[in-house]
């Protein structure tokens, strides 16, 4: 190890603290990001509002399907649909947004060089850069599930959850179904930002990460579809991300939702591991 010069000081870290605050004021002023969010708040009332055409008999058929019945004449029942119809495309395409420009758009830009030069260490800032990217997409999540409470409330009133079972919940039963499936909604996506970041640490172009993630989805979706390959569904990230609806049956059914949560756990883990043991090695 290289002596210091008499009198020379090791550089101090800057505290854990302030990286955060200054990573997240980074990411929440940039516009694309309050945009995004904004406009993926608006997807709950357009669900909500058409549904209720649909219910009402405007455009209705009186020979549909429970989920988009129960939708009708329950409050609660909205942000379940809402994330879990985002939850196919919308969304994970924020994640990989979010991931893209934590690392690659940094590094396109150059910024991220001086900050891997500054004494703040690698895996530290990575952290840093997975906080920002996780507080992102946790307050899309927030954003649609109160957006979709509001909406639902308002036309629907205090009605609580109708079940596809025919059940009719209280409000506060309701209100934590949802909140499970906002926890589950969050691991998912928070797996994929994971891989994300991975990509997102390995080139300075954020397209690629978009294109390398959302195109992967893509191709999981397909080799999910096709029979031949049963074997390899419980490998596949998205499979069962179908699944949040089941908190709309009584009782629920775990199966699924345990599953994906364990294999989006397990996602989160290699795709974060995958990212340090690249920035441990990046240049700088």
């Amino acid at each position: 190890m290289t002596a210091l010069p008499v009198g020379a000081s090791r550089p101090r870290r800057a505290p854990l603290g302030r990286l955060l605050r200054s990573e997240l004021r980074w990411v929440f002023r940039r516009p694309r990001t309050l945009v995004g969010i904004g406009l993926l708040g608006l997807a709950p009332i357009v669900i909500g509002v058409a549904t209720l055409f649909v219910t009402s008999g405007v455009t209705g058929d009186p020979e549909q399907g429970p989920p988009i019945t129960a939708l009708g004449g329950s409050a609660l029942t909205l942000p379940v649909i809402s994330l879990s119809m985002l939850l196919l495309f919308l969304l994970p395409l924020v994640a990989s947004i979010a991931a893209a420009d934590a690392i690659a758009g940094e590094s396109a830009s150059g910024t991220l060089r001086g900050l891997l030069v500054a004494p703040v260490g690698r895996l530290r800032l990575l952290a840093v850069k997975m906080v920002g990217v996780m507080a992102v997409i946790t307050a899309a999540v927030l954003v649609i599930t109160v957006v979709a409470v509001v909406t639902g409330l308002i036309l629907h009133g205090t009605s609580g959850l109708v079940t596809l079972s025919g059940t009719t919940l209280s409000l506060g039963e309701s209100l934590g179904r949802v909140t499970v499936t906002v926890g589950w909604v969050l691991l998912q996506l928070w797996a994929v930002a994971a891989i994300a970041l991975a990509v997102s640490a390995c080139t300075e172009h954020p397209l690629v990460v978009l294109s390398t993630v959302i195109g992967g989805l893509i191709v999981i979706g397909i080799l999910g579809s096709l029979p031949v390959l049963d074997w390899l569904q419980p490998f596949l990230l998205s499979d069962n991300w179908t699944a949040g609806a089941d908190v709309l049956r009584d009782p629920v059914y775990t199966g699924d939702m345990g599953t994906s949560a364990l294999r989006a756990l397990c996602y989160l883990v290699i795709g974060y591991s995958l990212a340090v043991a690249r920035m441990a090695t990046k240049d700088s």
